[in-house]
């Protein structure tokens, strides 16, 4: 392999050190500075998608695929915003947590550091290179992005311009590196290179996660699949469930936040699942469900298997489950769930708030669509992903979250005795 993955890594770490020393007011011109350069250049960014896009279909990338992959009107702004939200979020790098005195004086406190060199190794969605690079730039940290090769052109490009901009702010562009190759071995290469890698974060579909997970000799910050479910409960406003339902499963299905498993209380499955029903069949859902939930209109509705209860979608399919209680639903999320999001429809507090407990996942919702987990909607200005760990991040990671707490010990020339 000509492309040197090594040589990328050590310029990373080495220009890691002396971000920290960077000020926020640098920072901030870099973001809005490149989200000036990319209202300018949108035809050359529109223009390098359409090679990404013509190629994929060439490929047979699936429908969801070439969705996550396109970047029209819509998507580029959205990239602009994200950059003007992360320079408008408060800098955390440096930020002194709390501080305590000791009986023998010492003032220890945690003050917030970056974690030094990202990797973040990604398919699909080119606007995850100026998401990521937003939020290292701002936290002070140095990121090596590595997108799928169906979007090597359209990263290319949205690379060149973060990179424009930081030269003219005064930001290191070295402290922006992009593996710049579709050789496949550069992500095995990439993971090998603990010496100069912090942390790496895969964001994509099961099996590169899969693999990034058993290969990496770094931390990673990881999400599976978001098997996420809705809860429809006895005491639940039918109104509210149906528009839900519909929203979590309808609006994009293609990704991680969708409902890919509804279950509906017994008590009023009667009064909520033949709207439901046709609801779904008219947005031309497929519907795998159990015995109870296939009786309500069992020519449509298919038989669903034990896997349909783990399947992740990301298409027009949905698993039905009718079940008896409010305990045997928040088994089944934390049974055949991948601890993303899930929600719960009830008018009932006591109901709401065991579910909010007793959910083992990144995020839990009352009377709301799981759609809504994503940094940029939580506030967080843009993320990295969203993480089902639980180690050092869960849900959405933001800004914050690319730092880490490092403890400062204030002395007066005390000595251990």
């Amino acid at each position: 392999m000509s492309f040197s993955v090594e040589e990328v890594a050590k310029r990373a770490k080495e220009v890691s050190y002396s971000l920290i020393d960077l000020s926020t007011e640098v920072k901030n011109r870099t973001l809005l500075t490149a989200a000036k350069l990319i209202e300018e250049k949108r035809e050359i960014i529109e223009k390098e998608n359409r090679k990404d896009l013509i190629a994929g279909e060439e490929k047979g990338l699936s429908k969801a695929m070439l969705d996550r992959l396109l970047l029209n009107e819509k998507r580029i702004k959205g990239m602009v915003d994200v950059l003007k939200d992360v320079a408008n979020l408060p800098d955390p790098v440096g930020e002194v947590i709390k501080m305590w005195t000791r009986p023998n004086g010492l003032r220890i406190g945690k003050m917030r550091v970056p974690l030094g060199v990202v990797s973040i190794i990604y398919e699909s969605r080119p606007n995850v290179t100026v998401e990521a690079g937003s939020l290292c730039i701002k936290s002070s940290n140095a990121v090596i992005l590595k997108g799928g090769s169906e979007a090597i052109n359209s990263n290319r490009v949205l690379v060149e311009i973060l990179k424009e901009a930081a030269e003219r702010e005064g930001y290191p562009p070295e402290a922006i590196q992009f593996i710049d190759t579709t050789d496949r071995r550069a992500v095995r290469e990439l993971l090998k290179l603990d010496q100069y890698i912090d942390v790496v974060i895969p964001r994509g579909g099961e099996g590169l996660i899969r693999f990034v997970s058993e290969n990496a000799r770094m931390p990673v910050i990881k999400h599976y699949k978001g098997v996420c479910h809705v809860f429809v409960d006895e005491f639940a406003d039918l109104e509210k469930a149906w528009n839900i339902c519909f929203n979590a499963k309808v609006q994009r299905p293609g990704v991680c936040n969708a409902m890919e498993t509804m279950l509906v209380h017994s008590k009023i499955a009667d009064a909520f699942m033949p709207k439901m029903v046709e609801l779904f069949k008219k947005a031309k859902v497929e519907l795998r469900g159990d015995e109870r939930a296939r009786s309500y209109d069992p020519e449509y509705i298919k038989p669903a298997t034990e896997e349909d209860w783990y399947a992740e979608y990301l298409d027009l399919i949905l698993a039905v489950r009718v079940v008896d209680s409010l305990d045997e639903a928040i088994d089944h999320i934390n049974t055949y769930g991948s601890h993303h999001s899930d929600a719960i429809v009830t008018e009932n507090y006591t109901n709401s708030m065991k579910f909010l407990n007793r959910v083992d996942s990144a995020a839990v919702y009352v009377n709301a669509s799981t759609r809504f987990t994503d940094g940029n909607v939580f506030g967080l200005g843009a993320e990295m992903g969203i993480s089902t760990d639980k180690v050092h991040v869960r849900g959405p990671m933001g800004l914050e979250d690319l730092t880490i707490p490092k403890y400062i010990i204030l002395g007066n020339g005390q000595i251990r005795e």
